[in-house]
């Protein structure tokens, strides 16, 4: 491996390596032995940096991930109380998504003046210079993950090499070390990756909606002079980072003036376009509907009058609203990129959305039950209610210190009844009583043995012939189950045990 040295008495120089240079003699540390821990551990390791990993967890897989770098000449600490001290001699820092700037690690490496990067802002340093694959980049409170397998599969539709990465999929740091150069990177991003990135130039960004959630990860940080900023206006500040530089097209949500603001806000490259999404009829410069027709008015060869149709609402998996604006908006990044409209036709044609998202689990006594697990903060929730009338609303878990108000006050009208569960069940509950004090609400007691048994059973006798049974709990899940997807995996199957016990 040629290329520069550095030693840890010239960090200034750490700006200037790359993926062909020779990390030798730069002492990293990475905070966190997950999925993206791991990959910039391991990657640094092949780079020639001293590095050392450190946890707090000691699960059966990191000890697994330990042993291997051990073998590979880095130095692991796992257990608890490994993160509290950094080490001396430090010339960066990496750390993994979910850790606050106020963590010991962090807070000693500020204080210190040592970087602190990101996985992604390794990642972005570590491209091969010499064949810099772009990035369209997707941010957003909602619809991530689905948006990115979207693009993902529509770039793939169109013949480029690619894949689905960072916060979904492939770590983006294995994406950009790959040995066969990918042609385009489908990059999901979150508000807490976004925080710890810097240098990164997407070639196109989306940010597909801004709402409240994580706002507790941006609470109660030591007090900046400079700043008055709410938890809310630095999680949506975060978001708006992915429009740094931005080289073609920054994608935006009609809807959601939030969205546009940021894109307005941005420092992008000359000659960026700002194209909007939207559910209405697009304007020139959008994305949007013709009556039940996906269609481009952004970047068709004669858009001030006509416009390109990409695919119909029977084309999709779903035509609820939020799923359409997320294939709408993945069509305009790939679109942005070049892709012609028969690609992003068949790739919506064929795309199906992972499980625990918008999933009919069955239709049975003239009653349909709908798994949206995902649906993990109140912006999620509101999506799916609007989907469905009327609508018995299955709620509740861990509120990551969002509101349910605006929620509560918008769907007020449709629903039929409400059953709830978790640690912050209360929180729904006073929302409900002050705007919809007239809608049924029962309480799953908490120390239930099987708890979505009684949440099934509750929901089926609250619903009538017409309805729709939607679970979409607008709470994180970890009080009661190990993720969203066993909580989702748990309500199908009491779906299913339901619709199979003879009713007398």
């Amino acid at each position: 491996m040629g290329g520069r040295r550095v030693s840890s008495a010239s960090r200034r120089q750490l700006d200037d390596l790359g993926q062909l240079d020779s990390w030798e003699g730069v002492r990293a540390v990475v905070a966190g032995l997950g999925v993206s821990g791991f990959a910039a551990a391991d990657s640094l390791n092949h780079l020639g940096a001293a590095v050392t990993a450190l946890d707090d967890a000691s699960d059966t897989a990191r000890e697994e991930k330990a042993t291997l770098l051990e073998i590979l000449g880095a130095q692991v600490r796992l257990g608890e109380g490994s993160t509290l001290a950094l080490p001396d001699d430090v010339d960066v820092l990496v750390t993994s998504p979910g850790w606050r700037p106020d963590a010991p690690l962090l807070a000693q490496a500020a204080a210190r003046g040592i970087p602190v990067w990101g996985e992604v802002e390794l990642a972005w340093r570590l491209r091969h210079p010499e064949h810099a694959t772009p990035w369209l980049a997707v941010t957003g409170t909602n619809g991530k993950t689905t948006t990115v397998q979207m693009l993902e599969l529509i770039l793939r539709t169109s013949g480029l090499r690619t894949v689905a990465c960072g916060n979904v999929g492939l770590p983006i740091v294995e994406a950009v070390m790959d040995p066969d150069p990918y042609d385009v990177l489908a990059v999901e991003l979150s508000s807490f990756q976004l925080h710890y990135t810097s240098s990164m130039r997407a070639a196109s960004a989306a940010v597909l909606n801004v709402a409240e959630d994580h706002v507790d990860w941006y609470d109660d940080w030591p007090s900046d002079p400079m700043t008055t900023a709410t938890p809310f206006e630095r999680y949506r500040n975060d978001k708006g980072r992915i429009y740094t530089g931005v080289e073609r097209a920054c994608v935006y949500n009609v809807a959601d003036p939030v969205t546009e603001q940021l894109v307005r806000d941005a420092d992008v490259t000359e000659g960026a376009r700002a194209i909007g999404f939207t559910l209405g009829t697009p304007g020139v410069g959008m994305l949007g509907l013709v009556d039940d027709v996906l269609a481009d008015r952004a970047f068709g060869d004669d858009r001030q009058n006509a416009a390109a149709e990409l695919c119909t609402l029977a084309d999709l998996a779903t035509p609820a609203p939020h799923f359409v604006a997320n294939a709408l908006a993945a069509a305009a990044l790939a679109r942005s990129f070049g892709v012609e409209t028969v690609a992003v036709r068949d790739a919506l044609r064929a795309f199906v959305p992972d499980g625990h998202r918008i999933a009919t689990v069955a239709t049975f006594d003239e009653v349909t039950w709908i798994d949206d697990s995902k649906a993990t903060n109140p912006h999620a929730a509101l999506a799916s209610l609007q989907a469905y009338d009327p609508v018995v609303w299955i709620a509740g878990g861990l509120a990551k210190g969002a509101r349910f108000d605006e929620l509560v006050g918008r769907v007020a009208d449709r629903l039929r009844a409400v059953v709830l569960i978790g640690a912050d069940a209360p929180l729904i509950a006073e929302a409900l009583a002050r705007h919809a004090p007239d809608v049924p609400v029962f309480r799953v007691p908490p120390g239930e043995t099987s708890p979505m048994d009684r949440v099934v059973a509750q929901a089926a006798a609250f619903a009538r012939p017409g309805d729709t049974v939607l679970l979409a709990p607008g709470c994180a899940s970890m009080d009661m189950f190990a993720n969203y997807g066993a909580r989702g995996d748990a309500f199908i199957d009491a779906v299913n045990r339901m619709r199979q016990t003879p009713q007398r």
